[in-house]
């Protein structure tokens, strides 16, 4: 593929594909305990093996069910979080994973305060050490850890950029440079949480690679 054709792609897909799962779960994300907080629950439902919109309905309903900060989490019920859960659709892993964001908001609040910031002053600017300790909470192993990462580089500049394995599989379903940098340069002005985003998309989406496909071809 040229080079014109591969930025061709590049922007018909973050033009309509470039929407970041914070965004569609509702997150405003800030710098801020609460915003993490509901990223990282994202991120853990996320990682499972369900449809992400069942995952993104989910992390919605937990918050309305008013369980959108580790303290408020980590007193419910356990029976409260899976009827939240359940109202998201999200019912194959329900117990387990009520369970974890139980366990987990028990270990934020203990160990850093309920605010993630403290974990990432933690790691002192190591994106290594961020993802070590993002995977030291129940339930999220490293996919959990590379989408938390992918999100919350927009406001944790030192993680920026972030294209993980998952987002590298998309650019290769596009026939796209797997080099991060070159796809950084072809997606010139292009947030990398943005970019992220789509190339994950298409990544788990064939029809979000075809429809980059004929966007750029009609363009």
């Amino acid at each position: 593929m040229s080079g014109r054709d591969e930025r061709a792609v590049l922007r018909a897909l973050v033009d309509a594909h470039g929407r970041t799962y914070a965004e569609e779960a509702g997150i405003r994300l800030e710098d801020t305990p609460q915003p993490l907080y509901r990223l990282l629950v994202l991120a853990h439902l996320l990682s499972a093996r369900i449809k992400g919109s069942i995952a993104v309905a989910s992390a919605r309903a937990l918050y309305e069910a008013g369980l959108g900060d580790p303290r408020r989490m980590a007193a419910a019920d356990r029976q409260e979080r899976v009827d939240a859960l359940g109202r998201g659709g999200y019912r194959r892993y329900d117990e387990r994973t009520a369970t974890q964001l139980g366990d987990g908001a028990e270990l934020l609040t203990e160990r850093w305060g309920g605010d993630l910031r403290r974990l990432r002053k933690e790691a002192d600017g190591g994106v290594a050490e961020l993802r070590r300790l993002l995977q030291e909470f129940p339930g999220i192993g490293p996919a959990g850890a590379d989408i938390f990462l992918r999100e919350a580089q927009r406001v944790w500049p030192e993680a920026a950029p972030y294209l993980d394995a998952k987002a590298l599989q998309g650019a290769e379903r596009l026939e796209l440079p797997k080099d991060p940098d070159r796809l950084l340069s072809l997606a010139h002005g292009t947030e990398p949480a943005v970019l992220a985003a789509a190339l994950v998309r298409a990544a788990i989406d064939d029809d979000v690679a075809e429809d980059a496909w004929s966007r750029a071809a009609s363009s």
